[in-house]
Order: structure tokens, then C-alpha cells, then sequence
């Protein structure tokens, strides 16, 4: 008992859930533990402040009925501390620890799986060419959407995507769709 006081004691608990970037569930239940721990702590050093004797010779000066203060004397001589089976707690300790674990686990799978994907990222920004180095085929390789979407386009005689802006300052607020040389009007024919 012993080595578990002095190596609770030793814990930092602030520097603890920092360190192993704890969060959600885990980091919740850390807390909790030790606000159990903490108050466990208080009750305990309560405890040991309060005096754990009784001056019974005291009061047999003061008490007229001496009868009753021995009685209470055997009484306190004879009695026993009640021991307590603990297994239930250490069991619902052992179960807390395998949840734990469990989660600490799946964090883990979670956390590398984002790192491969990351990785990965990384490796393609890396080895990617610029945009001065690009052609039309590069890009439709990459994204055919691009291609299938540019013949619907040509197809119904559209030649600039919905929205797509003129960055003219003398003209800030007008898209290309707006300008009468790119759309000229339909005729209706009746």
C-alpha cells in the first residue's frame, strides 16, 4: 500500500493528460479518477486529525454513574474493525482499466489511420508537379468529371462555367454569363 501511495503521489496529473494528448472519454474518466483519488485524500487526512482516544478517567471524575463509562470502556476494548472484501472494487478498478485500454487501443488504430492518410497526402503534394507543368490531359487524368462536364457544357454551346467571375476592377460586380458577347440571347421562334 505503501508504493502505491508514494507512486500516486508522484503523479502529475496536469502534465498527464497533456503529454499523451488525451481527449473524450479517456481524458473524462482520467478526470474523474482523480477527483475520487482527491477526495479520498481529504477524507483520509480529515480523518487523521480527529483524536482517536478517549479519556474515559475524565470522564469517571465527572460522571456520577461510573457504570456506564466502564461499560462503555469494555465495549470500545472489545471491538473489532470490520473487515471489508474489496474484490468488488478491485474488479470494477480492473474492468475501468480494460475500458480504458480498450479506448487508448482504438485511439491508437484511429490515430495511425490518420497518419497513413496524412502520409500519403504528404507524399503526394510532395512528388506533385506545378501548374506550369500541367497540360489539359494531366488534369482530365486526374479528374474525369472535368472532361464529361466540359462536353455537356460545349453540347448545349455554353463555353465558361455558371458563376465563374471577370476579375476586372473597372467591372467588379459583372460574371461572364452577364456580358452580351459571350451569351447572346435566344430567339424564340414561334
Amino acid at each position: 500500500m505503501a508504493a502505491g501511495r508514494s507512486a500516486a503521489s508522484k503523479i502529475d496529473w496536469a502534465h498527464l493528460t497533456t503529454s499523451l494528448s488525451l481527449k473524450g472519454n479517456t481524458a473524462a474518466s482520467l478526470a474523474a479518477f482523480k477527483k475520487r483519488h482527491d477526495d479520498a485524500r481529504r477524507r483520509l487526512a480529515a480523518l487523521k486529525t480527529q483524536p482517536s482516544s478517549v479519556d474515559l478517567a475524565h470522564y469517571r471524575s465527572v460522571l456520577k454513574n461510573t457504570a456506564v463509562v466502564d461499560e462503555i470502556e469494555s465495549l470500545t476494548k472489545s471491538w473489532k474493525p470490520v473487515t471489508y472484501d474489496v474484490g468488488r472494487q478491485v474488479k470494477a478498478i480492473e474492468a475501468f482499466e480494460a475500458q480504458a485500454v480498450k479506448s487508448a487501443e482504438e485511439t491508437r488504430g484511429v490515430v495511425e489511420k490518420e497518419l497513413g492518410a496524412l502520409e500519403r497526402t504528404l507524399a503526394n503534394i510532395e512528388g506533385a508537379r506545378s501548374w506550369e507543368d500541367l497540360d489539359v490531359d494531366d488534369v482530365v487524368a486526374a479528374a474525369p468529371e472535368i472532361e464529361r462536364r466540359t462536353e455537356q457544357m460545349v453540347e448545349r454551346g455554353r463555353w465558361m462555367p455558371r458563376g465563374y467571375k471577370v476579375f476586372n476592377p473597372a467591372f467588379p460586380l459583372y460574371s461572364l454569363h452577364s456580358l452580351p458577347l459571350l451569351n447572346p440571347p435566344r430567339q424564340r421562334h414561334n
